[in-house]
């Protein structure tokens, strides 16, 4: 895609810290730095986002975002970390080309926020898988 970032990052045409690549992807250092560490794992191929990804690709992705992680977590000292993906705008992905997120943790009130709500008391369960299903 010509003007995806993501794309100029693995075509060389912009500068990126690239900490990991082999012949299907590629990471660097996410500029943001929402801690030390954050790093994004994209695709060199373009693909909009996790639900377009191929499952090859996918896959080894997955592989791939384990080791980094576990790379990521010793050298920096960290305490855990997340791996995540956003799946279109409404879920947060501001840059339209697959990408995970692996943010090393480091404690408690390092800046990071993310809640799940329990709205298990008016949630139907049964509906809700119904409808999966159907």
């Amino acid at each position: 895609m010509d003007n995806c970032i993501f794309c100029k990052i693995v075509n060389k045409e912009i500068p990126g810290k690239i900490i990991y690549e082999d012949d299907i992807c590629l990471a660097f250092l996410d500029l943001s730095q929402t801690t030390d560490g954050h790093t994004l794992l994209i695709p060199k191929k373009h693909f909009k986002n996790v639900l377009e990804t191929e499952n090859a690709t996918l896959s080894h992705m997955i592989i791939v975002a384990k080791d980094l992680a576990n790379k990521i977590v010793k050298k920096t000292g960290a305490k855990g970390c997340h791996i995540l993906t956003n799946a279109n705008e409404a879920a947060g992905q501001t840059v339209p080309h697959f990408h995970i997120h692996i943010i090393p943790r480091f404690n408690e009130s390092d800046s990071i926020s993310i809640n799940f709500t329990d709205r298990s008391k008016e949630t139907d369960l049964d509906e809700i898988a119904h409808k999966i299903l159907s």
